[in-house]
Protein backbone atom coordinates (compact mmCIF):
# COMPACT_ATOMS: atom_id res chain seq x y z
CA UNK A 1 0.00 0.00 0.00
CA UNK A 2 2.36 -3.66 1.20
CA UNK A 3 -2.17 2.84 0.33
CA UNK A 4 1.66 2.53 -0.33
CA UNK A 5 2.27 6.57 0.54
CA UNK A 6 1.84 8.99 3.73
CA UNK A 7 -1.86 6.91 3.76
CA UNK A 8 -1.24 3.92 3.37
CA UNK A 9 2.29 2.78 1.99
CA UNK A 10 0.94 1.17 2.96
CA UNK A 11 -1.14 -0.24 0.71
CA UNK A 12 1.30 -2.55 -0.12
CA UNK A 13 0.48 -6.59 0.44
CA UNK A 14 1.98 -9.04 2.42
CA UNK A 15 4.11 -10.33 -0.82
CA UNK A 16 6.58 -13.32 -0.38
CA UNK A 17 10.05 -12.88 -1.07
CA UNK A 18 9.30 -13.06 -5.09
CA UNK A 19 9.69 -10.94 -7.97
CA UNK A 20 6.81 -8.28 -6.99
CA UNK A 21 9.03 -7.75 -3.51
CA UNK A 22 12.20 -7.42 -5.29
CA UNK A 23 10.78 -5.01 -8.01
CA UNK A 24 9.74 -2.56 -5.36
CA UNK A 25 12.66 -2.91 -3.33
CA UNK A 26 14.56 -2.05 -6.37
CA UNK A 27 12.24 0.71 -7.82
CA UNK A 28 12.59 2.42 -3.98
CA UNK A 29 16.47 1.91 -4.35
CA UNK A 30 16.66 3.66 -7.72
CA UNK A 31 13.70 6.45 -6.96
CA UNK A 32 15.88 7.21 -3.85
CA UNK A 33 19.40 7.47 -5.76
CA UNK A 34 18.26 9.00 -8.69
CA UNK A 35 14.75 10.46 -8.28
CA UNK A 36 11.52 9.44 -9.64
CA UNK A 37 11.32 11.03 -12.89
CA UNK A 38 15.09 9.79 -13.61
CA UNK A 39 14.15 5.52 -13.45
CA UNK A 40 12.79 3.63 -15.91
CA UNK A 41 11.49 0.48 -16.12
CA UNK A 42 13.93 -1.49 -17.63
CA UNK A 43 16.05 0.08 -15.21
CA UNK A 44 14.39 -1.50 -12.26
CA UNK A 45 13.75 -4.73 -14.04
CA UNK A 46 17.28 -4.99 -14.19
CA UNK A 47 18.13 -3.80 -11.00
CA UNK A 48 16.02 -6.37 -9.93
CA UNK A 49 17.74 -9.15 -11.88
CA UNK A 50 14.64 -9.59 -14.01
CA UNK A 51 12.64 -8.68 -17.31
CA UNK A 52 10.73 -5.70 -18.34
CA UNK A 53 7.86 -8.48 -19.35
CA UNK A 54 7.91 -9.78 -15.60
CA UNK A 55 7.72 -6.13 -14.25
CA UNK A 56 4.44 -5.70 -16.69
CA UNK A 57 3.24 -9.24 -14.97
CA UNK A 58 3.38 -7.16 -11.95
CA UNK A 59 2.56 -3.92 -12.73
CA UNK A 60 1.22 -1.75 -15.30
CA UNK A 61 3.92 1.23 -15.18
CA UNK A 62 6.23 2.80 -12.37
CA UNK A 63 3.27 4.36 -10.89
CA UNK A 64 1.92 1.71 -9.88
CA UNK A 65 5.46 0.14 -7.78
CA UNK A 66 4.11 2.86 -5.46
CA UNK A 67 0.47 1.62 -5.18
CA UNK A 68 0.57 -1.99 -5.58
CA UNK A 69 -1.59 -3.04 -2.79
CA UNK A 70 -4.57 -0.82 -3.42
CA UNK A 71 -6.61 -3.70 -4.71
CA UNK A 72 -5.52 -6.33 -2.11
CA UNK A 73 -6.34 -3.39 0.45
CA UNK A 74 -9.89 -2.60 -0.78
CA UNK A 75 -10.09 -6.37 -0.59
CA UNK A 76 -9.49 -6.99 2.89
CA UNK A 77 -11.28 -3.71 3.95
CA UNK A 78 -14.50 -4.98 1.68
CA UNK A 79 -14.40 -8.84 3.38
CA UNK A 80 -13.64 -7.52 7.05
CA UNK A 81 -16.90 -5.27 6.89
CA UNK A 82 -19.27 -8.10 5.14
CA UNK A 83 -17.94 -10.03 7.73
CA UNK A 84 -18.93 -8.09 10.76
CA UNK A 85 -21.91 -9.18 12.79
CA UNK A 86 -25.23 -8.64 11.73
CA UNK A 87 -25.61 -5.77 14.79
CA UNK A 88 -22.36 -4.07 14.56
CA UNK A 89 -22.81 -0.64 13.43
CA UNK A 90 -21.06 1.58 10.90
CA UNK A 91 -17.60 2.17 13.01
CA UNK A 92 -17.63 -1.14 14.56
CA UNK A 93 -18.18 -2.88 10.90
CA UNK A 94 -15.30 -0.67 9.84
CA UNK A 95 -12.75 -1.49 12.48
CA UNK A 96 -13.92 -5.29 11.67
CA UNK A 97 -12.02 -4.39 7.82
CA UNK A 98 -9.53 -2.09 9.23
CA UNK A 99 -8.75 -5.49 11.98
CA UNK A 100 -8.01 -7.53 8.41
CA UNK A 101 -6.30 -4.99 6.31
CA UNK A 102 -3.64 -4.39 9.79
CA UNK A 103 -3.59 -7.80 11.01
CA UNK A 104 -2.26 -8.83 7.31
CA UNK A 105 0.46 -6.14 7.25
CA UNK A 106 4.14 -7.51 7.60
CA UNK A 107 7.73 -5.99 8.28
CA UNK A 108 8.03 -5.70 5.14
CA UNK A 109 5.76 -2.99 4.83
CA UNK A 110 7.16 -1.27 7.96
CA UNK A 111 10.32 -1.13 6.77
CA UNK A 112 8.87 0.32 2.38
CA UNK A 113 6.63 2.81 4.23
CA UNK A 114 9.18 5.55 4.85
CA UNK A 115 10.67 5.40 1.56
CA UNK A 116 7.58 5.13 -0.20
CA UNK A 117 6.16 8.71 1.57
CA UNK A 118 9.70 10.14 0.63
CA UNK A 119 9.23 8.91 -3.40
CA UNK A 120 5.45 10.56 -3.40
CA UNK A 121 6.48 13.63 -1.28
CA UNK A 122 8.83 14.07 -3.91
CA UNK A 123 6.52 14.32 -7.04
CA UNK A 124 3.05 16.00 -7.61
CA UNK A 125 2.01 13.58 -10.00
CA UNK A 126 2.57 10.52 -7.43
CA UNK A 127 0.99 12.94 -4.69
CA UNK A 128 -2.16 13.46 -7.04
CA UNK A 129 -2.11 9.68 -7.71
CA UNK A 130 -1.72 9.18 -3.81
CA UNK A 131 -4.58 11.33 -3.40
CA UNK A 132 -6.83 9.49 -5.71
CA UNK A 133 -6.24 6.41 -3.74
CA UNK A 134 -7.15 7.76 -0.84
CA UNK A 135 -10.56 8.97 -1.78
CA UNK A 136 -11.06 5.45 -3.96
CA UNK A 137 -10.70 3.44 -0.89
CA UNK A 138 -12.94 5.79 1.18
CA UNK A 139 -15.61 4.66 -1.42
CA UNK A 140 -15.06 1.31 -1.50
CA UNK A 141 -15.68 1.15 2.23
CA UNK A 142 -18.31 3.50 1.64
CA UNK A 143 -20.37 1.13 -0.78
CA UNK A 144 -19.04 -2.03 1.53
CA UNK A 145 -21.16 0.23 4.49
CA UNK A 146 -24.18 0.47 2.00
CA UNK A 147 -24.57 -3.20 1.35
CA UNK A 148 -25.00 -3.58 4.94
CA UNK A 149 -27.50 -1.33 4.85
CA UNK A 150 -26.18 1.84 5.91
CA UNK A 151 -26.96 4.94 4.56
CA UNK A 152 -25.37 7.66 2.95
CA UNK A 153 -24.54 10.06 4.05
CA UNK A 154 -23.15 8.11 7.44
CA UNK A 155 -21.60 5.03 5.30
CA UNK A 156 -19.29 8.07 3.60
CA UNK A 157 -18.30 9.67 7.06
CA UNK A 158 -17.37 6.32 8.54
CA UNK A 159 -15.16 5.29 5.88
CA UNK A 160 -13.45 8.81 5.86
CA UNK A 161 -12.98 8.07 9.67
CA UNK A 162 -12.39 4.83 9.04
CA UNK A 163 -8.84 5.80 6.79
CA UNK A 164 -7.86 8.28 8.73
CA UNK A 165 -7.55 6.01 11.82
CA UNK A 166 -5.82 3.44 9.38
CA UNK A 167 -3.60 6.37 7.81
CA UNK A 168 -2.56 7.65 11.73
CA UNK A 169 -1.88 4.17 13.12
CA UNK A 170 0.16 2.89 10.25
CA UNK A 171 1.96 6.12 10.76
CA UNK A 172 2.50 5.62 14.53
CA UNK A 173 3.77 1.56 14.10
CA UNK A 174 5.99 2.90 10.82
CA UNK A 175 8.03 5.37 13.32
CA UNK A 176 7.95 3.14 16.05
CA UNK A 177 10.67 0.42 16.98
CA UNK A 178 8.68 -1.51 19.23
CA UNK A 179 5.39 -1.41 21.19
CA UNK A 180 1.98 -2.09 20.52
CA UNK A 181 1.48 -4.13 16.65
CA UNK A 182 -0.87 -1.95 13.76
CA UNK A 183 -4.50 -3.80 14.83
CA UNK A 184 -3.93 -2.13 18.62
CA UNK A 185 -3.12 1.51 16.81
CA UNK A 186 -5.60 1.53 14.58
CA UNK A 187 -8.19 0.61 16.73
CA UNK A 188 -6.77 3.14 19.27
CA UNK A 189 -6.90 5.44 16.40
CA UNK A 190 -10.69 5.07 15.68
CA UNK A 191 -11.45 5.13 19.06
CA UNK A 192 -10.04 8.82 19.70
CA UNK A 193 -11.63 9.65 16.43
CA UNK A 194 -15.10 8.23 17.35
CA UNK A 195 -14.20 10.08 20.63
CA UNK A 196 -13.92 13.15 18.83
CA UNK A 197 -16.83 12.80 16.74
CA UNK A 198 -19.03 12.72 19.57
CA UNK A 199 -17.54 15.57 21.08
CA UNK A 200 -19.07 17.91 18.57
CA UNK A 201 -22.78 17.39 20.07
Amino acid sequence: MRLLSHHYAAGMARWEPDGRERLVAAALDLFAERGYDQVTVAEIAERAGLTRSTFFRHFPDKRDVLAAGQAWMSGLLVEGIAGAPAEAGPLDAVAAGLDNVAGSMTSFNREVAPRVRAVIASSAELQARDQAKHVSLVADVAAALQDRGVPDPVASLAAEIGMLAFRDGFATWTASDGGPGLVALVREALEKLRGAVGALG
